[in-house]
C-alpha cells in the first residue's frame, strides 16, 4: 500500500511539473478578447502581454501560484493557478471616477508574435481615414500600395513588394476569396465599416491556405456577432455626391449562439469630369451588399457561418463629345458616346466547423466549406465581355501541440474554379479552362520561449491543368535581445494565369487583346529578411523596422503593352523577371496622444519584355510616407494627417512621355468623439495632384489609338467628405 501511495504521489508530481508553460486567454466580461493585457506571476517580473487574439503563454514558477492581470480601464485581476495547462481570465470593465471612464488604447498596427512577418491593422488604425472599402484602408500603410488600373472603370489594384495584386492571395476569415473575374474590382466589395481587422503577411506565407501566395497574403476579418449586442450606423457623404450607409447589428440568443446582420448601400450621384476630357474621372457606382453571419460556441464544438450577397452597377466612360478628332470615325457608330457599363452579382457562403479535443494542447480538427457565384455582364464601347464564375473550396485541418515547444498542423484541401465566358468583337481570345486542384500539407513549428521560433511547411497539389507540383516554405524568428528581433523567410508560390478574367478592364482601350494558347503556370521563389528594434528614448519606445524581399520568377506570364501600340499581348516569360524591395519605417510617440510614423521604400522591378530585361512600366521606383495622429487628453478630438511621396517610373512605350515624375498625396481627417459614436470630416488628395491626360486619344475613342489604361497616379483632384458613426449598445 505504501508503494502504491508513493507511486501515486510521484505521478501527481510529474503531472504538475510537466506543465512547463501556462497558456490562457484574457477576456472582458462580454467575452471579447483583450489585446495587450499584462499577465505576470504575482510578486515577480516573469510576465508577458496578450497577443492579437487575447492569448498568452507564461513559464511556470515553482514558488508562485497566483497570476495577476492588468489592463488600462479594467480592474486588476488575481487568479489562483491550480496546475492547469490552460487558464481563462475574465476582467471587469472601466473604473468610474466621478463620471469619468478610463479607457484602454489599443495599438492601431501590431506585429504578430510568430515567425511570419505579419502586420495586424486594427479598428484604431481603420478609424484614422474614411476607409469606405478595403481599397481605401491602406492609405496609412507603408507596405501596401493601391493604384488605379485605368482611367475609366474605377478598377484599383493592390501592389505588394512592387508587384501587382494578382500575386497577393486574398482571404476573408482565412478562406481564399475574390478569384478570377472578381479580382479587378474586389477592393470595393468589402465595406470598410464591416472590417474588424486586416492581416498583411509579407513574403512567403503559411502553406495552410494554399500555394498561391507569391508576395504575401491579405486576410480580412469581419465584425464578429459575439461582440456586444449593439446597433451601429455609419453615414458618409463626399464632395462628389457619393453617399454611403452602413448598418451592423448583433443579437445574442443565449451564451452560445449569436447572429449578426450587416448591410451596405452606396451611390455616386454625380458625373464628375474635372479635367474636361469628356470622360468621367470615376464611374457612377451603385452597390447593395448584405451579410448574415452566425456563431455557435460550445464547450468543445465551434461553428461559424455566413452568407453574403452583392449587387453592383458601374457606369463610366464618355459623358460628352470633346469635339476633336476624326468625326468620320464617330459616324460609323452612329455618333454614340463611348460608354462603359459593368453589372455584377455575387453570392458567397462559408461554413467553418471546429471540434476541440484538448484545449491545453490546442488539439483540434476543423472543416471549412465555402462556395461563391459571380456573374458579370460588361460593355466597353461596342465590345461585350460576360462571365459566370463559380468556386467551391474545402479544407480539412488537424492541429496539436505535443509540448509547449513542438506543434504540427496537417490538412487536405480541394478547390474548383469554373467559368462560362461569352463575348463579342474579341476575336483573339480563348476561353479560360475550368480547374480542379486537390492538395495536402504538413507544417511543423518549434517555439523556444518565443525567443526562437522555427516554422517549416510543405504541401503537394495536383491540378488537372498543370499536374503535380510542390510548395516548400520556411520561416524563422530570433529574439536577439530584449529590443531586437530578426525574421527570415523563404518559399515558393504558384498561380494559374487567367489574363482576360483578371484584366478585363484593359478593354477600356482600342487595343487588340492577344493571349497565347500555351500559357504556363506561374512559379516564383520569395526570400525575405527583416529586423525590428524597440529602443527606449526619453522613457518612450522608438519602434524601427527594416526589411528586404526578393522575388524571383521561374515562370511568368508577361503583359506586354510596349511592343505594339495597338495590342496587349500575354505570353510566357523568356528570360529573367524579378522584384526586390527595401523598406525602413519608424514610429515614435513624441508626447501623450501624439505619434509619428515615417517610412521609405525602394522598388526595383524588372521583367524581360520582347527579349529585353526592362523596368516594369507604371511602377513607382520609391515611396515615402509620413503619418501623424494626435488625440487630446480626454480623447474627445483626434487629428490625423498622411503625406505620401510616390516616386517616378517608366511609362509604356508609345505613351505621350517616357517617364512620370514623383508626386505627392496629402490626406487629413478630424474626428470628434462622443459617448454615442463620432463625427468625422476630412479631405483626400489635398495637394490636388492629377495625372495629365490620363486617357490617350480621348478626343476620338472609336479610333485606333484610344487607351485609358496608362495610369500611374490619381485621376481626380481634391475630395472632401463628412461622416457620422452612431452606436447603440445594449
Amino acid at each position: 500500500m505504501k508503494k502504491g501511495v508513493l507511486i501515486s504521489a510521484l505521478m501527481c508530481l510529474l503531472a504538475m511539473t510537466s506543465v512547463a508553460q501556462v497558456k490562457g486567454i484574457v477576456k472582458d466580461q462580454n467575452g471579447n478578447a483583450l489585446v495587450g493585457a499584462n499577465v505576470v506571476w504575482k510578486g515577480t517580473n516573469n510576465g508577458t502581454i496578450t497577443d492579437v487574439d487575447g492569448k498568452f503563454e507564461l513559464k511556470t514558477q515553482s514558488d508562485v501560484n497566483e497570476i495577476v492581470t492588468s489592463f488600462v480601464g479594467f480592474v486588476n485581476d488575481t487568479t489562483q493557478w491550480n496546475g492547469a495547462g490552460f487558464v481563462e481570465i475574465s476582467m471587469h470593465d472601466g473604473i468610474n471616477l466621478d463620471n469619468v471612464v478610463v479607457k484602454a488604447t489599443r495599438p492601431g498596427v501590431m506585429k504578430a508574435k510568430g515567425a511570419q512577418n505579419i502586420d495586424v491593422i486594427g479598428t484604431t488604425e481603420l478609424c484614422r481615414a474614411a476607409c469606405c472599402n478595403l481599397g481605401e484602408s491602406f492609405s496609412n500603410n507603408p507596405s501596401v500600395d493601391v493604384d488605379y488600373s485605368d482611367a475609366a472603370t474605377g478598377a484599383k489594384q493592390i501592389k505588394l513588394l512592387g508587384l501587382s495584386g494578382s500575386y497577393v492571395q486574398m482571404l476573408t476569415e482565412n478562406v481564399p476569396a475574390f478569384r478570377g473575374v472578381a479580382a479587378p474590382f474586389s477592393l470595393g466589395y468589402i465595406p470598410g465599416p464591416w472590417m474588424q481587422s486586416i492581416q498583411v503577411s509579407k513574403g512567403a506565407a503559411t502553406v495552410k491556405n494554399g500555394y498561391e501566395s507569391i508576395t504575401g497574403q491579405i486576410n480580412v476579418e469581419y465584425l464578429k456577432p459575439q461582440l456586444d449586442e449593439q446597433l451601429d450606423v455609419n453615414l458618409f457623404l463626399d464632395s462628389h455626391l457619393k453617399v454611403e450607409t452602413n448598418v451592423e447589428g448583433n443579437l445574442h440568443f443565449n451564451d452560445k449562439l449569436s447572429s449578426g446582420l450587416l448591410a451596405h448601400y452606396e451611390n455616386m450621384w454625380m458625373e464628375h469630369d474635372g479635367n474636361g476630357d469628356g470622360f468621367m474621372d470615376m464611374p457612377k457606382v451603385q452597390q447593395y451588399d448584405f451579410m448574415n453571419r452566425w456563431i455557435y460556441k460550445g464547450d468543445k464544438y465551434i461553428m461559424q457561418a455566413y452568407v453574403k450577397a452583392l449587387k453592383e452597377d458601374r457606369n463610366g466612360g464618355q459623358v460628352k463629345d470633346a469635339h476633336h478628332g476624326n468625326h468620320a470615325m464617330r459616324d460609323t457608330v452612329d455618333n454614340q458616346l463611348f460608354k462603359i457599363n459593368i453589372g455584377t452579382e455575387r453570392y458567397e457562403g462559408v461554413v467553418k466547423n471546429a471540434y476541440i479535443f484538448d484545449e491545453i494542447h490546442n488539439t483540434n480538427i476543423a472543416l471549412v466549406l465555402s462556395g461563391s457565384y459571380h456573374k458579370m455582364n460588361s460593355l466597353y464601347g461596342m465590345r461585350t465581355y460576360n462571365v459566370d464564375e463559380n468556386n467551391a473550396y474545402a479544407s480539412l485541418m488537424f492541429e496539436t501541440e505535443f509540448t509547449p515547444s513542438h506543434s504540427i498542423s496537417v490538412g487536405l484541401s480541394y478547390n474548383h474554379d469554373g467559368f462560362d465566358e461569352r463575348w463579342q468583337l474579341l476575336p483573339n481570345l480563348m476561353k479560360s479552362p475550368d480547374e480542379n486542384i486537390a492538395g495536402a500539407y504538413a507544417q511543423y513549428t518549434f517555439n523556444y520561449d518565443e525567443r526562437l521560433v522555427l516554422m517549416a511547411g510543405f504541401r503537394g497539389d495536383y491540378s488537372d491543368l498543370h499536374g503535380l507540383f510542390f510548395t516548400p516554405r520556411a520561416h524563422a524568428k530570433w529574439q536577439v535581445s530584449e529590443f531586437m528581433k530578426l525574421r527570415l523567410s523563404a518559399g515558393k508560390g504558384y498561380r494559374t494565369p487567367r489574363p482576360m478574367l483578371e484584366n478585363h478592364n484593359l478593354l477600356a482601350s482600342s487595343r487588340n487583346i492577344i493571349v497565347d494558347d500555351d500559357l504556363k503556370q506561374e512559379e516564383a521563389w520569395n526570400f525575405g529578411v527583416s529586423a525590428s528594434f524597440d529602443i527606449d528614448i526619453f522613457d518612450k519606445c522608438l519602434i524601427v523596422n527594416a526589411e528586404y524581399f526578393y522575388t524571383d520568377f521561374l515562370s511568368q506570364v508577361v503583359t506586354d503593352v510596349d511592343t505594339d501600340i495597338h495590342t496587349v499581348h500575354f505570353y510566357n516569360l523568356d528570360g529573367k523577371s524579378y522584384s526586390q524591395t527595401f523598406q525602413v519605417d519608424a514610429t515614435y510617440p513624441f508626447f501623450e496622444g501624439f505619434s509619428l510614423l515615417g517610412a521609405f521604400r525602394v522598388n526595383d522591378v524588372q521583367t524581360t519584355i520582347n527579349g529585353v530585361l526592362r523596368e516594369k512600366p507604371l511602377t513607382s521606383k520609391y515611396k515615402g510616407l509620413v503619418t501623424a495622429t494626435y488625440k487630446t487628453p480626454l480623447e474627445i478630438w483626434q487629428f490625423d494627417l498622411t503625406l505620401q511621396i510616390n516616386g517616378g517610373g517608366r511609362m509604356p512605350d508609345y505613351a505621350p512621355y517616357e517617364r512620370f515624375d514623383a508626386y505627392p498625396i496629402l490626406n487629413a481627417q478630424i474626428t470628434k468623439w462622443f459617448r454615442w459614436g463620432n463625427i468625422y470630416i476630412g479631405g483626400e488628395n489635398l495637394t490636388n495632384f492629377k495625372q495629365k491626360d490620363p486617357i490617350i486619344g480621348y478626343d476620338n475613342p472609336w479610333g485606333e489609338n484610344f487607351d485609358a489604361t496608362m495610369v500611374y497616379g490619381p485621376i481626380d483632384g481634391i475630395m472632401g467628405y463628412i461622416g457620422l458613426k452612431w452606436k447603440l449598445t445594449k
